[in-house]
């Protein structure tokens, strides 16, 4: 990825008039994309809310492909703390992977994340903090949804359906790590550096703070309820293409353990049998021989599982290797699992005396296990460095 961060001013000096509980260092993330007719007015609102002494940075994280960056280094100048860059020419992991490279950046005592367009209300930035350093919280979460809080900025009634289904839908999936969270769709949180692990996150999306939470676990979380205002200039970033990229998210977390991906792993299976039976009605129908069909069938049903697998329990894998492999390794063991499930229903039954029905569920269960595996161990897991790669890397 190439990239590049400048700094735009030096902290010019003020008088000293925050408060004792304000004196914790902060550094304002604020991923953007195409936000250049924003940025001046929120860096003055900034400028307005944020205590004169507080150590405070605000580092831009841009993928932008229009004018945004020139546009920070013009409205930087005259303001009481230093205003960062970095420009990503890679926008990997999307607004959410923006966020996660400013946190690797980060060295203070709080990190506090808004987006650009104004809906989060900035002078909620040093009440966020204080709140965290009132209650002793590692996470501190402005909420629409608490009182005093307002959706009043999402537009139409779509797009707030939208964001009460998903609200529902995340907590109902992780309530343990969503815990004392009512907003875990919202973009607008503080939380103390030393309870963030950076390389823990792979987001996907803008969703951040879902990811920060399943990954992370703060201890304490407190909320401070804010308006969600309209936007100031430009369009929303909401799209369909977003949503799916949230669906995927949601799975990938919630498949982060083996557990819960075996069962992902056993419920897309299954799945597996409707483009199975739907190719061997259509093979059988042009009269081809119910054998041949049989295995042709089976290989609809195999690409099916593994395009769901491949999005749904095992994106953050994908990379070690090509996809021609992993699809090729993938037929291999599930059509080995049919070759290993005939004898292995003949031993049960011939070995251990058991009737057909309950050895043929025997062996489904055991064939499944050894095939998650193998799919874990032969296609997803990480290729050992070769000698060569190993003494180019040293």
């Amino acid at each position: 990825m190439s990239e590049h961060l400048r700094s735009l001013h030096a902290p010019v000096e003020t008088e000293l008039t925050a408060p004792e509980t304000l004196t914790d260092s902060v550094t304002v993330i604020i991923p953007t994309f195409n936000e250049s007719g924003n940025v001046a007015e929120l860096l003055r609102r900034l400028g307005d809310a944020l205590p004169a002494d507080l150590p405070c940075d605000v580092l831009f994280v841009d993928d932008s492909t229009d004018d945004t960056p020139a546009a920070i280094e013009k409205a930087a100048a005259g303001h009481p703390f230093r205003v960062s860059v970095l420009h990503r020419e890679v926008a990997e992991g999307g607004l959410g992977g923006a966020v996660v490279e400013g946190i690797k950046r980060a060295d203070t005592d709080w990190i506090v994340v808004m987006d650009a367009d104004l809906q989060h209300p900035p002078h909620l930035v040093p009440e966020l903090v204080g709140e965290g350093t009132r209650t002793g919280a590692d996470l501190v979460v402005a909420s629409r949804y608490i009182s005093g809080g307002s959706r009043a900025g999402l537009a139409g009634n779509y797009r707030i359906a939208v964001s009460r289904g998903a609200t529902w839908l995340t907590k109902g999936l992780f309530p343990r790590a969503l815990r004392g969270i009512s907003d875990p769709m919202s973009g607008f949180f503080a939380m103390r550096r030393s309870a963030v692990t950076a390389d823990a996150l792979k987001p996907l999306g803008y969703k951040i703070l879902l990811e920060l939470a399943v990954r992370c676990r703060p201890g304490k979380v407190a909320e401070v309820p804010f308006v969600f205002q309209d936007r100031y200039s430009g369009e929303s970033k909401s799209t369909a293409r977003e949503g799916v990229r949230f669906l995927a998210h949601l799975a990938s977390l919630r498949s982060a353990t083996p557990l819960a991906r075996m069962i992902g792993f056993g419920l897309i299976g299954l799945s597996g049998f409707v483009p199975n039976l739907a190719a061997l009605w259509l093979l059988t129908q042009t009269g081809m021989h119910y054998l041949p069909a049989e295995i042709l069938a089976n290989q609809a049903g195999v690409l099916w599982n593994f395009v769901l697998i491949e999005v749904l329990l095992f994106r953050d894998r994908r990379r070690h290797r090509h996809w021609a492999d992993r699809i090729g390794r993938f037929a291999l063991i599930a059509n080995a699992d049919l070759l290993l499930r005939i004898p292995l229903i003949a031993v049960f039954v011939a070995k251990f005396g058991m009737a057909v029905l309950p050895a043929t569920a025997l062996a489904l269960v055991t064939t499944f296990v050894l095939r998650f595996a193998a799919t874990e161990a032969l296609v997803y897991l990480p290729r050992k460095a070769s000698k060569s790669e190993r003494s180019t890397a040293s």
